[in-house]
C-alpha cells in the first residue's frame, strides 16, 4: 500500500463513518465546519492559529467557524492568559459526551455490511481490524 491508497482508504472510512453517524446537524454542516468541529474535539485546548495550522484553512474562515460553534453553545473561547491576543478554543463542557452518548447508540456494521456487501460474521472481523488500529493509532498519538 502507498501513501496516496491509504489516503484513499481514509476517504472510504470517513464516509463510512458519517453514513453511520445517527442524522443531526452534524451532517448538514460545510466540511470545513466539521473539520473544524472535529480538530477542536481531537485537541482539549487550541488557539485559532494552531486550528488553522492544522486543518489548512484561513484563519478567517476557522475564526467564524468557531464563532457560529460558541455562539451554538458547541464550543467556548477565551482568551490566552500567556497571550491576551491569542484566542483558546474549546469543547463545551458536556459536548463530548453528548456525542459520545449519540454515537454509542448505533454500531458501525450495518453500515460497513453495506458498503462492503459482506456477511455479519466477515464485519465482526473487519470491526475488530479497525479497533485494533484505533488503538495502536490512539497509543502513538497519546506517546507524542
Amino acid at each position: 500500500m502507498n501513501g496516496l491508497e491509504l489516503f484513499l482508504l481514509g476517504h472510504k472510512l470517513i464516509k463510512i463513518g458519517q453514513d453511520a453517524i445517527p442524522r443531526s446537524g452534524f451532517h448538514t454542516l460545510p466540511v470545513s465546519a466539521r473539520t473544524i468541529l472535529v480538530d477542536v474535539f481531537e485537541h482539549s485546548v487550541s488557539s485559532i492559529g494552531e486550528i488553522t495550522s492544522r486543518t489548512g484553512f484561513p484563519q478567517s474562515l476557522v475564526s467564524a467557524a468557531v464563532a457560529k460553534f460558541r455562539d451554538g453553545g458547541v464550543m467556548v473561547t477565551e482568551p490566552d492568559p500567556a497571550d491576551r491576543r491569542r484566542t483558546l478554543v474549546r469543547p463545551a463542557p458536556g459536548m463530548r459526551e453528548q456525542g459520545q452518548r449519540r454515537a454509542d447508540m448505533v454500531t458501525v456494521d450495518d453500515t460497513l455490511a453495506k458498503a462492503l456487501g459482506v456477511e455479519p460474521e466477515e464485519v465482526a472481523q473487519i470491526v475488530a481490524t479497525l479497533e485494533s488500529l484505533a488503538r495502536r493509532l490512539s497509543e502513538v498519538q497519546a506517546s507524542t
